[in-house]
């Protein structure tokens, strides 16, 4: 009997996928096989592997699914500048090897370490000198270097106790550390991802300091370019957002989406596979994915 036969598909609601999450590859604190054993340990039925602007994981990440009995759907979370601001976009069932979405993905690579050695002059500005060659000690991948890699050095050296302080204090807008950079448009993450024959997602909406006419006008551009989800019941959103983002997802025709943004055991707010289920009245984006593992 196949994965996909051994879960009951007639009711997507029940199943416990977990679509969003992140390694070494980029900027989680866990290997591709450590994450899979925690998410099959959690009930993880359906995962996925999102790291950012990188898929050079998920082979590894196949792979462990596979041998722990979970359906892998390949991922990626792109960086975007949408009306001056950073967001993230998710690909689900992703074509990952030589595909449009892999060549896309290098330029948005490039400058990353240029942008990384402007935060660290910006940081010394204040007084704390040498956070590029302290973060370069958590990055697994140097093209992927980020700022969450300076929060762990951050941490490390005491200045701030834990990661959501770094980021109340730096590295964020108008904070010390913070230097802007510009991505990938929307249209060209939504286009790498459908000419990869995979599922575009909105990461995460409720993180983005846009007002509800903002909101808007993304969700209808994202629709107009191909979009085909939005995250309803993720690691950074409250209850009632939950609530929110099920309203916008049937109001808008996007699937709803699940995951955790699981980046390490010390780090996030919800463990791999604990989510909430998706509000009821919302399609969930794996509605009709058993027949593609029939």
């Amino acid at each position: 009997m196949s994965k996909a036969a051994q879960i009951n598909w007639s009711d997507p609601h029940l199943i416990n996928a977990d679509l969003h999450c992140h390694s070494t590859t980029s900027d989680g604190t866990l290997t591709p096989e450590e994450l899979a054993e925690r998410a099959a340990a959690n009930g993880v039925q359906v995962w996925s592997l999102t790291d950012h602007d990188e898929v050079g994981g998920l082979a590894r990440a196949s792979k462990a699914a596979a041998e722990h009995g979970m359906i892998f759907i390949p991922g990626v979370e792109i960086s975007v500048t949408w009306s001056a601001v950073t967001l993230h976009i998710v690909g689900l069932n992703v074509d990952y090897v030589n595909s449009p979405l892999e060549n896309g993905l290098v330029s948005v690579r490039n400058g990353r370490t240029e942008r990384a050695m402007e935060m660290s002059r910006q940081l010394e500005k204040v007084g704390i000198d040498g956070v590029y060659e302290g973060a370069l000690k958590f990055v697994g991948n140097p093209n992927l270097i980020s700022r969450t890699h300076f929060a762990r050095c951050l941490v490390e050296r005491g200045v701030c106790k834990d990661i959501r302080e770094v980021f109340e204090r730096f590295l964020t807008p108008g904070k010390p550390g913070y230097v802007p950079h510009e991505w990938a448009s929307l249209k060209q993450a939504v286009q790498w991802i459908l000419d990869s024959n995979g599922q575009a997602v909105i990461a995460h909406p409720g993180r983005y300091d846009l007002n509800p006419m903002q909101m808007d006008e993304l969700v209808t551009q994202f629709v107009k370019l191909g979009g085909e989800g939005i995250e309803v019941v993720t690691g950074s959103h409250t209850t009632d957002q939950y609530a929110t983002y099920a309203r916008k997802s049937v109001r808008s025709g996007l699937k709803a989406s699940r995951g955790s943004d699981f980046h390490g055991p010390t780090e996030s707010r919800v463990n791999l596979g604990e989510l909430p289920r998706l509000p009821d009245g919302c399609v969930p984006i794996w509605d009709n994915w058993g027949k593609l593992f029939s």
